[in-house]
C-alpha cells in the first residue's frame, strides 16, 4: 500500500471497474457491477475525479492522495470482511493523510474491519481511529482506545504533557525506554496489568474488547460477505473460491485493459503497431508469388523458418511490458485476481 500500483492511462471509473470485472464473480450481472462500483466511488469521495486517468510523470492526473484511495478501492471492490493496510498514508501531505484514513473510517463503519500501520498519526488522524496498538521489538506496550492514552502513561508514571501529540510522546517514550538496560519490559509487564484492572472501565467500549473471531462474525452478521461467499452456515468464516472467474473470463479482461491502456499512448501504439506491419510487408515481398517448382518449394521452407524466426522476434516485444506492468501483475496475482496463466496467454 505503500505504492501506488496503477495503469496510467485508465480513468478512475474504468480502474475500479477493472477490479470488479477480476474481483466480482460472473453471477453478477453487469449492472450490479457498475452499481458497486458508483457506490465505492462515492464512498472514497472520488465522485469529481472519476472520469480523470491515474497519471504518471509524463501525463498529468489525479492527485496522490486520489491515486492512494483508489488503490485501496481496488483492495475493498468485494467487499472484504478484513482490510490490512501497510502505512497508507506514507508519502502524503497531512491533509491528503486525513482524507485517506477518513474513509477507511467510513469503511470500517460500514461493517468491515480494518487494521492498518501507521507512523505518527497526527492530532486530527488521531481522533479518527477506534483502537491503537504500540509495538516494540515484537511486543505489545499498548494497546486500547486512543483515548486512554492519557490515563495510561500517568499510570506509567509518565503524564503526557497537556499540548503535546499523545501518539508523538508515546514513541518517544518507547525509544527512550529502548535505549535504557530493562528496555520496555516494564511498559510490557505494566501493559497487562493496567489492561486486566482497566478491562471493565467506562471509558472502553465494549466492542474494543472483541476477539478476531468474534469481529469477523458480527461483520458477517451485518452483511460483510466476500464475492463469492460461501453458503456454509455452520462455518461463516471458511474459504471462499480462490478466483472468481474462468480463465477465460480473466484473459478477455487482461486484454481489454492492456488495449484500453496503450491505445491512449499513440507513440507506443505507433512503434509496436508499425513493427508488425514492416515485418509482414517484409515477408510478403520476399515471398510473393512462389511457384510450384523445386524452388518454390525450398522457397516455402525458407519462409516457415524466416516466420518463425520473425514470430520470436515480435514476441520480444513483450518483454518491456512486463517489465513495466510486472509490480501491478505481482500485486494483482498475491491476492488471487487472476490466474498468472491468464497474464502470460
Amino acid at each position: 500500500m505503500q505504492d501506488d500500483l496503477l495503469y496510467p492511462m485508465l480513468t478512475v471509473e474504468e480502474t475500479l471497474m477493472f477490479s470488479a470485472e477480476f474481483r466480482l464473480p460472473r453471477t453478477l450481472s453487469k449492472s450490479k457491477k457498475k452499481g458497486r462500483v458508483q457506490a465505492l466511488i462515492d464512498q472514497l469521495g472520488l465522485r469529481n475525479a472519476a472520469k480523470t486517468i491515474i497519471g504518471d510523470e509524463g501525463h498529468r492526473g489525479v492527485s496522490g492522495g486520489e491515486r492512494r484511495r483508489v488503490s485501496i478501492g481496488i483492495d475493498i471492490i468485494h467487499d472484504p470482511i478484513i482490510l490490512f493496510l501497510d502505512e497508507p498514508t506514507s508519502g502524503l501531505d497531512s491533509t491528503s493523510a486525513f482524507m485517506v484514513v477518513k474513509v477507511l473510517q467510513r469503511i470500517a463503519q460500514s461493517g468491515s474491519i480494518v487494521i492498518m500501520s501507521i507512523h505518527q498519526p497526527s492530532y486530527r488522524i488521531l481522533g479518527l481511529l477506534d483502537r491503537l496498538i504500540f509495538l516494540s521489538r515484537g511486543q505489545t506496550v499498548y494497546s486500547g482506545s486512543p483515548l486512554n492514552l492519557p490515563q495510561f502513561f500517568a499510570d506509567f508514571g509518565h503524564p503526557i504533557p497537556e499540548n503535546e501529540n499523545k501518539t508523538e510522546f508515546a514513541l518517544d517514550l518507547i525509544r527512550e525506554l529502548e535505549s535504557s538496560p530493562d528496555g520496555t519490559n516494564s511498559l510490557v509487564e505494566f501493559n497487562r496489568k493496567w489492561k486486566n484492572t482497566n478491562r471493565n472501565s467506562a471509558t472502553t467500549p465494549a466492542r474494543y474488547d472483541l476477539s478476531l473471531k468474534e469481529a469477523i462474525s458480527a461483520s458477517i452478521s451485518r452483511g460483510k460477505l466476500v464475492s463469492g461467499a460461501t453458503n456454509d452456515a455452520a462455518n461463516p468464516t471458511s474459504m471462499v473460491p480462490t478466483f472468481a472467474n474462468p480463465i477465460w473470463t480473466e484473459m478477455a479482461v487482461l486484454s481489454k485493459r492492456s488495449f484500453t491502456n496503450s491505445w491512449r499512448m499513440p507513440e507506443i501504439f505507433a512503434v509496436r503497431f508499425g513493427a508488425v506491419m514492416v515485418t509482414g510487408f517484409i515477408l510478403a515481398t520476399m515471398f510473393w508469388r512462389l511457384d510450384d517448382s523445386p524452388r518454390g518449394v525450398r522457397e516455402r521452407i525458407g519462409f516457415f523458418a524466416f516466420a518463425m524466426s520473425t514470430t520470436y522476434y515480435t514476441c520480444a516485444e513483450a518483454l518491456p511490458v512486463f517489465i513495466h506492468e510486472r509490480f501491478i501483475f505481482m500485486r494483482e496475482t498475491a491476492y488471487n485476481a487472476y490466474r498468472r496463466s491468464s497474464y502470460c496467454l
